[in-house]
């Protein structure tokens, strides 16, 4: 006799909520003092965005957020991410600060907390001041003198009313796709050896964020970063495929999440860069793997992995349109990627 599946639940302490980002939501691009963002640079090159679009007015979020906070109320939404935008508090990325930017998010978090809705931040999410990227952006450590001012005065600003920090979102996307791929802010296309540094100072600028929540946060404060790190699926539910599964995500995600948990690059991650491995100064991997709270995963699709000779992981892809075997009660299915990358599969009948 079949044994019944398992059915799976949430434990009755998830958290579901909803989440946005600054540059996806605010417009006011250049209200109020704000500064001009990476993306609001990017978008404005021919052919980066589709149909033309610009970040200026966007879903107009930062003249309409207590209507939005009362819709998202009458949805049940009780845990809202959002993110604050970088250039709304130091328009030049650091130097003067932008009191209005500061009283704005204020304010945010005042609407929110009337409607019943928890506040969840992120202190950046892609749109570095487009004035430190003038002057080298991720590439160099001027970011990192930088970031430490402007997470502290927001951590203080807020910290008295918010308790759930996330210190950056993504690393991948600001720094090898905007610094290698092209195809996000900044657009640049740099060697191997300068997005490995765009990496390690995105990791630094996590440590520095960790300690001004540590600083500035008060109570209760919890802070983690946020990580779309590579997903592997073992192809086969043997102990071979499921060794070689685990293997590639070491593999794949050792430049983000090894150091972080660790304290080192590993030798195997060192190895593979050679010389294009980042340089690494005196007190960097104290700062950027101080302890957290909390890791976030934003999971979209997965890559499926076999073993291949003498075990090490295989990634492998099913031909195009090929039909999986119908197992007892399910439908057959075939495979699609949606968007050039594949970043995002399904599978449909």
């Amino acid at each position: 006799m079949s044994k019944s599946p398992r059915l799976l639940s949430f434990p009755k302490n998830f958290v579901w909520g909803v989440a946005t980002a600054a540059p996806q939501i605010e417009g006011a691009a250049f209200e109020d003092g704000k500064g001009e963002s990476v993306w609001d640079r990017f978008a404005r090159q021919p052919g980066q965005v589709l149909g033309g679009d610009t970040l200026d007015v966007a879903c107009d979020h930062y003249h309409l957020y207590k209507k939005d906070f009362r819709l998202m109320r009458e949805l049940g939404v009780k845990n809202y991410r959002f993110s604050v935008a970088w250039p709304r508090i130091f328009p030049q990325g650091d130097g003067a600060l932008n009191q209005k930017g500061l009283d704005f998010y204020g304010r945010l978090v005042d609407a929110m907390l009337a409607e019943g809705i928890t506040p969840w931040v992120t202190l950046f999410h892609w749109d570095l001041p487009q004035a430190l990227e003038d002057r080298g952006g991720w590439r160099r450590r001027v970011v990192l003198e930088a970031f430490g001012p402007y997470v502290d005065a927001v951590v203080r600003t807020l910290g008295d009313r918010v308790k759930n920090w996330i210190t950056l979102n993504e690393i991948l996307c600001f720094t090898a796709l905007g610094y290698g791929e092209g195809d996000k802010a900044p657009g640049s296309r740099e060697s191997a050896q300068v997005i490995n540094q765009t990496f390690h100072h995105a990791l630094l600028c996590h440590g520095r964020a960790v300690q001004a929540v540590r600083e500035h946060g008060g109570r209760h404060a919890r802070v983690g970063l946020t990580d779309n790190c590579s997903v592997p699926v073992p192809v086969t539910e043997t102990e071979a495929d499921i060794a070689a599964a685990r293997a590639w995500f070491i593999e794949q995600n050792a430049r983000v999440l090894e150091p972080i948990y660790t304290g080192r690059y590993s030798p195997a991650y060192l190895r593979r860069c050679g010389a294009d491995r980042p340089r690494v100064e005196r007190g960097d991997l104290e700062l950027l793997s101080l302890p957290t709270d909390f890791l976030g995963l934003n999971i979209y699709t997965g890559t499926v992995v076999r073993a291949g000779r003498r075990g090490n992981p295989r990634s492998c892809r099913f031909p195009p349109n090929t039909r999986a075997r119908r197992a007892p009660g399910m439908r057959s299915c075939r495979s699609r990627s949606i968007g050039g990358r594949g970043w995002c599969k399904r599978f449909t009948e």
